[in-house]
């Protein structure tokens, strides 16, 4: 599927808002990419699909998660994370894209979670600092992204982790999960810097 024609068929599912944001984090991803060097056909379906199904009504997307045997301690958790998971089935479902690895960017673009392939951080961090992205620390990790992504997942995580905790909010597991692989990572990188 061509770019424009994935372009029509998620701005039918959006705000206006949330189409701009789309194409924002299209475009970041893409600049991003050019460190990383993947395929742009999967960049562009996974950022353009990664909130195809953010409008879509609660309760549907809480059948969609108990129906489909995915994880349902996201019932647990805010009802913002259902979007993820639940975007990649519709996607596959009503758009006919049965690329695993797109789908799995799709599912991941919210919570993140350890083991991530490039295309998933790739689409995770396209979406935390898209320009229009104005919070405590994003700018962090708009820096860290232009030189190493996976310390960009970690600030990201971090810097959710500390947003939830202010607001008393569950974390996910996923994101937990995250956060203490980039832990291990830093202390490796300082204990091979001694």
């Amino acid at each position: 599927m061509n770019k424009d024609k994935a372009l029509k068929i998620v701005k039918e599912q959006l705000t206006l808002e949330r189409y701009d944001h789309t194409k924002r984090v299209l475009e970041t991803a893409l600049s991003l990419n050019q460190q990383l060097g993947l395929e742009n056909s999967q960049i562009e379906l996974a950022a353009i699909f990664h909130d195809y199904a953010k409008y879509r009504d609660k309760n549907e997307l809480k059948k969609m998660i108990i129906d489909n045997e995915l994880p349902t301690d996201l019932l647990e958790h805010h009802s913002e994370l259902w979007h993820g998971p639940a975007g990649a089935l519709l996607v596959s479902k009503e758009v006919c894209i049965k690329d695993q690895e797109v789908l799995s960017a799709i599912r991941w673009h919210t919570t993140g979670t350890r083991n991530m392939s490039e295309l998933e951080k790739l689409i995770f961090i396209a979406d935390y600092i898209e320009p229009y992205r104005n919070f405590s620390g994003v700018e962090e990790v708009r820096g860290a992204a232009r030189v190493d992504i996976d310390r960009a997942c970690w600030l990201a995580a971090r810097n959710t982790i500390e947003f939830l905790l202010s607001k008393q909010q569950m974390i996910y597991p996923d994101t937990l999960h995250l956060y203490n692989e980039g832990v291990k990572r830093e202390q490796g990188r300082q204990l091979n810097a001694k």
